[in-house]
């Protein structure tokens, strides 16, 4: 036997894949417990319908589907294979969902995965059964297909068993032992299994799991309508269980799968049916099984009344079977893994349709075993990423609901995730009212997008109107915005980015050891740096700024931030950390006129030699106590001016007062974005991630490598020196080809890379895209085409940054 102890509850397609995957690793000391028999055991992926669609806007579920469908075709159970790969074809019945089709065929090019946009007679000749008439094209991914889930499931628990993992029928998991902050076993109606390790794969049942070591988990049970048709005659005779492609109608919300000589016909076009973890049967209680609810005809009859009309052979046939089957949905649509913020040892692996579970079990055997997943890049998956108040009980249900109902709807980047809403506001918030903000949402806080009181800007301005789909959720206000910034001075509200507070007499090591930066400098000083993974992938970018000897202040993306921080606490308690957004605020104050704004408003000094680029002090703004940072992501002059919420609004005021009669404006995240991109500044989470090395990413220069040791250190100096690609910058000049990111770029014909950022560069005159390439076509004067939609747009690698390249209006 090997590795710790190891009990995974649910043996179900993502426990038995884990089981798999973590013994392959050398981990055989695991014991997987179901309460249900085997390899059935009652849970979603026992009725499963087993449609695998790769297609996904983000890299990482696409990829872990692969690796599913990779692993499935590899499995059988004694000669019966656990995949039919028949292929996928999704339809378009409306002209949206046609120009829908082209941006998804965008993603599965970025993503690396085969895929082909089909006429409607070649939607026919792959799927006979449909209308011609009703066609209006379609998506062809030849790789799609039916996961056999219940045998795939049989086939690993039968590869686990043979290196030593004990599979537990029949036992119920009653509790979780802990012990000083550890999981120490678990609990069943059979006795106790001692444990180092638990990781929870009850799917449905997961937050009554996870309640056992106080952790909310964020996930919904809801039930989906599938139905089987009776024998259909034009399929008389079908001897093979599918030959024609799996199929998406989702115009209405519907699948398809064949079953011999029937259909198999899933809808997600009803209301949503939430259920409550707590109320669903055990297996002996339940009539079929725990997740088979009773079949609503009510609620199937637009989709059956579609379905005849989309597929006219089924008006012979008719409903014999169907179900109300529980498939568990989150507030953002992604799966929850990851270790307890509580509790050592429980983990979680939840919220997993069979279309991702072994690229999970794969994913998180490996972050298990080596303390990092290498395979996959699974920020997006993270269960620490939520903030508090989206693990409320009303937001949970809401948004779960409302991804219920959203599931094959068209969706722009930019869409507002609807109710509840609004949750999070800066103490601004009523002034941005007052100017008629457009808000939109980021990590609940109600955030600007333009100010509809800047209309008057427009006029005189050249600003351009990009394409349709790139003109939703954007105002020419943005580009005016933009302009007004680099020409007098504007106020972006940037309260929305989350602030930690690291204190104690051990905070300055704790940093150097988790920063690439020095970070052991003189009070105020203010360092950009990024925070590493063991493999030398990027967690993080953050500044942290020295406010006193043991007290820094750090700006963080997000709660994993918080998270990475805490995880890596000295065991003597020499360091805090605390999370500080949401007693504080801050207002960027940006542009060549800043410092005639704010010098008159403080009697400290302000100027080049008073407070240098990347410094920070303590300061009063006329009567508001503030922490002023002289940074900007704007490329301007100018500071993060912070202070608490209680006096935020004072801030405001003050600042407005003295930059309106300047010719000074408040502006909004559009043309934040607009400019950032023109100085070059990376964003987390979309240009780079956990996935990608600062000398790829080209933020290299964040990396000290004559400092101490830091997290990461070892595996970066590998990776330096093996570059194939990077994050590089593309010009367009057609000012209406903006494009909005994740789509493919070419070289030729060949797709090469894909974009993360974009935006149109107002002061440069012409759109702006951030895209990963091979490191052989990052020089400067490359021409590549970027896909999108049904075009081909030409764009120019560039130098960056495209403003400003001697820094001189930041430094001035």
């Amino acid at each position: 036997m090997a590795g710790p102890r190891v009990v995974i509850i649910g043996a179900g397609v993502v426990g038995a894949a884990l089981a798999d995957e973590i013994s392959a690793r050398g981990w055989t000391e695991v014991t997987v417990v179901d309460q249900g028999p085997l390899p059935a055991t009652g849970g979603s992926s026992s009725h499963a319908p087993g449609l695998v669609f790769q297609t996904n806007a983000s890299k990482t579920m696409t990829e872990l589907a692969r690796y599913t469908v990779e692993k499935f075709c590899s499995l059988d159970v004694d000669g019966e294979p656990c995949f039919l790969q028949v292929g996928g074809l999704e339809v378009a019945t409306s002209p949206e969902r046609l120009t829908e089709l082209r941006r998804r065929h965008g993603w599965i090019t970025s993503w690396g995965i085969e895929g082909h946009l089909l006429t409607p007679d070649e939607c026919v000749e792959q799927h006979p059964l449909l209308d011609r008439d009703r066609i209006l094209g379609g998506l062809l991914i030849p790789t799609d297909g039916l996961a056999k889930a219940v045998l795939a499931v049989e086939a690993q628990i039968r590869r686990a068993t043979e290196r030593g993992v004990r599979f537990l029928a029949r036992h119920e998991v009653l509790d979780i032992k802990q012990s000083e902050g550890r999981v120490t076993g678990v609990v069943t109606d059979h006795g106790e299994l001692d444990a180092d390790i638990v990781v929870c794969c009850a799917g449905i049942w997961g937050p009554r799991i996870a309640r056992m070591v106080g952790m909310n988990l964020p996930l919904t049970p809801l039930a989906h309508q599938l139905a089987w048709t009776g024998p259909v005659p034009a399929l008389a005779g079908q001897t093979e269980e599918a030959i024609r492609p799996i199929l998406r109608h989702q115009d209405a919300d519907l699948y398809y799968r064949d079953r011999y000589d029937g259909l198999g016909i899933g809808s997600y076009g009803h209301r949503p049916m939430p259920v409550s973890a707590d109320d669903i049967l055990s297996v002996d209680e339940a009539e079929e099984m725990p997740s088979v609810l009773k079949f609503t005809e009510e609620d199937f009859e637009p989709a059956w009344a579609e379905t005849q009309s989309l597929l006219p052979v089924t008006q012979e046939a008719k409903v014999e079977e169907g179900i109300n089957g529980l498939f568990s949905f989150t507030t953002d649509g992604y799966p929850l893994l990851g270790e307890s913020p509580q509790v050592k040892g429980f983990w979680v692996a939840e919220a997993v349709w069979v279309t991702h579970s072994a690229g999970v079990g794969r994913a998180v055997a490996e972050w298990l075993v080596d303390g990092y997943c290498s395979s996959f890049d699974l920020h997006e998956c993270d269960v620490n990423r939520f903030e508090p108040h989206q693990l409320s009980p009303e937001y949970v249900l809401a948004r779960d609901c409302r991804n219920f109902e959203e599931v094959y709807d068209i969706l722009h980047p930019l869409q507002p995730s609807g109710e509840p809403r609004p949750i999070r506001t800066s103490p601004f918030y009523a002034r941005q009212q007052g100017h008629g903000a457009f808000f939109l949402e980021a990590n609940g806080w109600e955030r600007p997008q333009w100010y509809e009181a800047n209309a008057p800007l427009v006029e005189g301005r050249k600003i351009p109107t990009p394409n349709d789909w790139a003109a939703r959720y954007w105002s020419p206000i943005v580009g005016a915005e933009a302009q007004v910034t680099r020409e007098t001075v504007a106020l972006y509200d940037m309260t929305a980015l989350k602030r930690l507070e690291v204190t104690g007499p051990g905070a300055a090591a704790f940093l150097e050891r988790l920063c690439t930066g020095k970070i052991d400098k003189s009070v105020g000083s203010v360092t950009y740096t990024l925070l590493l993974d063991h493999d030398g992938g990027i967690r993080s970018d953050v500044t942290v700024a020295r406010l006193a000897r043991d007290r820094f202040q750090v700006g963080a993306n997000g709660n994993l931030d918080l998270d990475w921080f805490t995880r890596h606490l000295p065991a003597a308690g020499t360091v805090q950390v605390r999370d500080i957004t949401a007693g504080t605020c801050c207002i960027g104050l940006w542009g060549p006129l800043a410092r005639t704004v704010l010098q008159p408003l403080t009697d400290e000094d302000f100027s080049n030699e008073g407070l240098k680029y990347f410094r920070a002090r303590h300061a009063y703004i006329g009567s508001v106590p503030v922490t002023a940072m002289r940074l900007s992501y704007v490329g301007e002059l100018g500071w993060e001016l912070y202070t608490t919420a209680d006096q935020g609004l004072k801030l405001w005021d003050t600042l407005w007062a003295a930059a309106e009669p300047l010719g000074g404006v408040i502006a909004g995240r559009g043309a934040f974005n607009s400019l950032r991109l023109e100085k070059g500044y990376r964003s987390f989470g979309t240009d780079m991630t956990y996935e990608h090395d600062p000398y790829e990413a080209g933020v290299g220069f964040a990396v000290k490598p004559d400092k101490g040791d830091f997290i990461g250190k070892a595996a970066l100096e590998l990776r330096k020196a093996d570059v194939r690609r990077r994050l590089t910058c593309l010009t367009i000049d057609d000012p209406q080809a903006v494009v909005l990111g994740k789509e493919p770029v070419y070289a030729g014909e060949r797709a090469v890379g894909y974009v993360t950022s974009a935006a149109y560069g107002y002061t440069i005159g012409k759109g702006i895209a951030y895209a990963w390439l091979p490191a052989e076509l990052a020089t400067p004067g490359t021409t590549v085409h970027i896909g999108y939609f049904d075009q081909r747009i030409e764009a120019v690698v560039a130098e960056e940054p495209l403003f400003d390249p001697t820094m001189s209006r930041l430094r001035g």
